[in-house]
């Protein structure tokens, strides 16, 4: 079970080409200027089975799928079940963003067990100062996008 703002498919803004992108309630970072800061409180969210979250997933056979909020690290359980399913019911790809940094995750058991689900995380908080609209998927420039599969870390515009 997940609590879930939104799931808005056929976005392309959350990753590369056709997404079904998962907005997870509950944010510990409240960055200033969060382009969604509706999605800080997991009471915001409704509690959704992950049957039903593949069942959305699985209507559009291109679309890959993007985990976001919020913040998915604060449901980690949840977002692991989900992203299992995905791995071993579907061929599609995990893009995921957090506010937290790629290296910090790999240090807690449960957080390093949903990356190995992941294809892509783009890490770091959002930093009002640093907010740079030339960037894709990505909402300011401290934010990296990491190909976990490849251990490669990109950090200039994509």
């Amino acid at each position: 079970m997940l609590y879930i703002l939104d799931i808005i498919e056929d976005t392309i803004v959350d990753g590369t080409g056709l997404r079904t992108s998962i907005y997870g309630a509950g944010c510990p970072h409240a960055c200033p200027g969060c382009h969604n800061p509706q999605s800080w409180h997991k009471k915001n969210g409704n509690p959704v089975d992950t049957g039903t979250i593949m069942e959305v997933i699985n209507r559009n056979p291109v679309a890959n799928v993007t985990f976001s909020g919020g913040e998915p690290f604060s449901q980690t359980e949840g977002f692991i079940e989900l992203a299992k399913r995905i791995k071993s019911e579907t061929n599609k790809t995990i893009w995921c963003y957090t506010g937290y940094r790629y290296e910090s995750l790999m240090l807690h058991p449960k957080h390093k067990e949903l990356l190995s689900y992941i294809d892509v995380l783009v890490d770091g908080p959002f930093i009002q100062e640093l907010k740079d609209e030339t960037l894709r998927f990505r909402g300011s420039s401290n934010q990296r996008i990491v190909y976990i599969k490849d251990f490669f870390v990109f950090e200039t515009a994509l």
